[in-house]
């Protein structure tokens, strides 16, 4: 009897043939045997070999390069369960695709500009409709108003509610708008308004429109009321896929009524060579177990391949974007991995670990052009069932970024409910809300994230002005354990308020925070807003224009702890707090330096507009009679090079004789593979 087979190989390429065997990497010379054609036809011959009890020890199944079109999501369940790798062949590039390639272009002329045109019958029909367009590897925009920046609600019915946030939560379902911001265009009900206040966008399609009144009817009720973040403001808005403003190279409108696609090319591109893509699923890979049944998906990974064009929906979250989903999706998986691939051109989230995913390792991808955010981990909450939470898992080494193409309020690592994890080493750029978001419970309830080790990131170029009350890492809630450490913040940027490189917000408790560097924030470095028993140290904070470091909302008890940092100012204040007096929080041992001025605090307040600025400014000297920083100096740290944000100490820093520790940035970021974990 032979032995059993410790290791097989499996093979599919977009030139095999599902009635092949699968066993050979290419056809064979008469053509009679070779690669599979579909991954799905590898994953049921596993699942028929694990029946029969002859499934060996491992599996690889390797993907040719290639275009491979999806006409489902690939899904894998518990029967499944098993150690197979899914990877892409050696020096190849497999391309899992949820999309089709638009053809059939002709040349026609609009307004004197020359555009290309297709007819989709399947649209005409009603069998598809698409909210993306990509050409040449590149998203497209449907056409907007106003075509830069934003209108203003001119008025709404505003609704009353007392307490402490107000109407902030009850939305509306129509309002006015200014004269000639809103026209009786075609295909009104195809037509998105994108609202833009406080930290979140609410994405709803039209209704209608009342041209007596100028009244913008919403097919659904926002989530917030239409108030801008600033007082008396109204919400921000734009306008989305107006067939009448369709002008600009770059732009395109799908006709749902004719099935007519009109696209304006970019300078250079070409009719006969433009690969156009229109996305057709909103999903392409789920990894479903049963974590109530105990029944786990365990031991797969899926290595190298490449994902792409994954439709959205409309979801509305009151933050983060958080009810979008992603497009690569794991629940009640153990033991699994989603290593080196890419996830690239989509509509929602990348890649979700939802209730019950243990022990997954999410390292090495590029997660681009997306149209919420990265990864987002969430699992059951103190009050659900144990079985349903999800922790202890990797996601590092990651490049995320280009986000929020579509949900502006995403973020690049967003971790709800869910602990144990690392989230490090990923490079997280170019977002419009937060870099990563930790927590989920506001206040002092009981909090299931705990022990959670944020480090080593690289997180910059956040916010673009866009939102407001964002952070590069932004927390939520008791956390026992959790550390924020040598993350490298920079280039943070508010709409009205709040653009902090680590914002501690309600209830943010227990958490440590060392080792970071933050420089070049809209408002402060650091804020804590209300909490227990926090520690900073040995961070840098430096060039935040509204300060360096704020604390606010005050409790009777310590808030947080300020030790060995450096604050460095620019005709900025090193605190900027709301009631120092009140003494919430501790500061000692700390070196203080401005570039332009004798270092001072402030006392701050918001005016009428919802501005920010100091009804009272305090010496060192002022501010050491307050209680704060007995040991405190003011020096020079004698950085490197102040203009090119380089902070490395020289070795005869003052800051050294307070104790302050050399903060090594050579490995943030994604390291190389050698030398991950």
């Amino acid at each position: 009897m032979p032995a059993p087979q410790s290791h097989l190989d499996l093979y599919v390429s977009p030139l095999g043939r599902d009635n092949w065997s699968g066993r050979l990497a290419e056809a064979n010379a008469d053509d009679t045997d070779g690669p599979f054609a579909t991954v799905t036809k590898a994953r049921d011959t596993i699942r028929e070999l694990k029946r029969a009890t002859r499934l060996p020890a491992s599996v690889t199944v390797w993907l040719r390069g290639g275009r491979y079109i999806l006409k489902a999501p690939l899904t894998f369940t518990h029967a499944d369960s098993a150690p197979v790798t899914y990877a892409a062949f050696p020096g190849e590039t497999p391309v899992l695709d949820g999309g089709t390639r638009i053809t059939g272009w002709q040349k026609e002329s609009l307004n004197g500009k020359e555009v290309w045109v297709t007819t989709i019958p399947e649209v005409a029909e009603g069998k598809w409709y698409f909210r993306q367009l990509f050409v040449n590897g590149a998203r497209r925009s449907r056409p907007r108003l106003p075509k830069e920046g934003f209108y203003r609600v001119a008025d709404y019915e505003r609704p009353h509610a007392e307490g402490p946030w107000g109407d902030i939560f009850m939305g509306a379902d129509a309002f006015q708008c200014a004269p000639g911001h809103v026209q009786s265009w075609k295909n009104i009900t195809d037509i998105d308004i994108v609202v833009i206040h406080w930290w979140v966008e609410e994405r709803v399609s039209m209704a209608g429109f009342d041209p007596a009144t100028n009244t913008v009817k919403l097919a659904n009720k926002t989530g917030f009321t239409l108030k801008d973040d600033v007082a008396d403001g109204l919400a921000r808005y734009y306008v989305e896929n107006v067939e009448e403003a369709l002008s600009d190279p770059g732009e395109w409108y799908l006709d749902r009524s004719t099935g007519k696609l009109t696209y304006v090319p970019m300078p250079g591109e070409d009719i006969e060579t433009a690969q156009v893509f229109a996305p057709r699923l909103r999903k392409l890979l789920q990894v479903t177990g049963d974590a109530d049944a105990e029944n786990y998906v365990e031991f797969l990974r899926f290595e190298g391949l490449t994902f792409e064009h994954a439709e959205w929906d409309y979801c509305l979250s009151n933050q983060a974007a958080h009810k979008t989903p992603a497009v690569i999706t794991f629940e009640a998986a153990r033991w699994c991995a989603f290593e080196n691939c890419t996830v690239r051109h989509i509509g929602g989230y990348a890649v979700e670990l939802r209730d019950g995913c243990q022990n997954i390792r999410v390292v090495g991808n590029t997660l681009v052009d997306l149209g919420a955010g990265g990864v987002h981990l969430n699992g059951a909450d103190a009050l659900g069932p144990r079985a349903r939470r999800t922790g202890n898992n990797r996601i590092t080494d990651n490049s995320i970024g280009e986000g929020g193409r579509v949900f502006l309020a995403a973020v690049g690592v967003l971790s709800r409910h869910s602990f144990g994890n690392h989230i490090s080493h990923n490079h997280i750029y170019d977002l419009y809300y937060s870099g990563v978001s930790c927590g989920w419970v506001w206040g002092y309830h009981e909090n299931v994230s705990q022990n959670n080790r944020i480090e080593k990131n690289h997180i910059h170029d956040i916010g673009h002005g866009i939102l407001s009350d964002m952070g590069g890492i932004y927390t939520l809630g008791i956390q026992p354990g959790t550390m924020l450490r040598g993350n490298l913040i920079h280039d943070i940027e508010k709409s009205n308020y709040g653009g902090w490189a680590i914002y501690m917000d309600e209830g943010s408790s227990h958490i440590i925070s060392e080792n970071n560097i933050c420089y070049n924030t809209s408002s402060q470095g650091f804020h804590q807003h209300y909490g227990r028993e926090n520690v900073v140290r040995n961070n840098i904070f430096a060039f935040g224009r509204e300060g360096q470091a704020t604390v606010s909302r005050y409790e009777d008890h310590l808030s947080v702890t300020f030790d060995r940092n450096i604050l460095i100012g620019d005709n900025q204040p090193i605190y900027a707090v709301g009631k120092p007096e009140q003494r919430i929080f501790l500061s000692n041992n700390n070196l203080f330096w401005d570039v332009a001025r004798a270092p001072w605090c402030g006392a701050s307040t918001r005016n009428e507009k919802g501005e920010w600025g100091y009804k009272q400014e305090y010496s060192f000297e002022e501010w050491r009679k307050l209680g704060y920083d007995p040991q405190s100096i003011v020096a020079d740290p004698k950085c490197r090079d102040f203009a090119a944000r380089d902070f490395t100490l020289e070795t005869d820093s003052p800051a050294f004789a307070l104790g302050f520790e050399p903060i090594d940035m050579s490995d943030v970021g994604p390291r190389p593979p050698d030398r991950r974990e």
